[in-house]
C-alpha cells in the first residue's frame, strides 16, 4: 500500500506540475488575448478617426469644388463682359480713327483755303 501511495503521490505531484504549467500557460495566453484586444480597440479607434477625417476631407473637397464651379461661372461672365467691352472699344477706336481722318481732312482743306486766300491776296497786291 505504501508503494502504491508513493506512486500515487508521485503521480499527483506530476499532475500538479502539469496543472501549474498549464495554469501558467493559460495566464500567458490570457495576457496575450488582453493585449490583442487592446490593440484591436486601438486599431478600431484609429480606423474610426481616419474615417471621420476622410468624411471631413470629402466635405471640404466638395465645398472647394462648389466654390471652383462658382468662380468658373463668374470668370465666364466676366470674360463675356470683357469681350463686349472690347467690341465696344474697337468700335469707338474705329470711329475715333474716322473722326481723326475727317479732322485731318478738314484741317488740310482749311490750310489749303488759307493758302489760296493768302496767294490771292498776294496776287492782288
Amino acid at each position: 500500500l505504501q508503494k502504491e501511495l508513493l506512486k500515487y503521490k508521485q503521480e499527483a505531484r506530476n499532475l500538479q506540475g502539469i496543472k501549474d504549467a498549464l495554469q501558467q500557460r493559460l495566464i500567458q495566453q490570457d495576457a496575450a488575448v488582453l493585449r490583442l484586444k487592446q490593440e484591436l480597440l486601438r486599431a478600431n479607434m484609429d480606423k474610426e478617426e481616419l474615417h471621420n477625417q476622410n468624411v471631413d476631407l470629402q466635405r471640404k473637397v466638395e465645398e472647394r469644388n462648389r466654390l471652383l464651379a462658382e468662380y468658373k461661372k463668374e470668370l465666364g461672365q466676366k470674360d463675356r463682359h470683357l469681350q463686349q467691352h472690347q467690341t465696344k472699344l474697337d468700335e469707338m477706336l474705329r470711329q475715333l480713327s474716322e473722326a481723326s481722318y475727317q479732322q485731318v481732312d478738314l484741317e488740310l482743306e482749311h490750310k489749303e483755303a488759307l493758302l489760296a486766300h493768302c496767294m490771292k491776296r498776294e496776287a492782288e497786291e
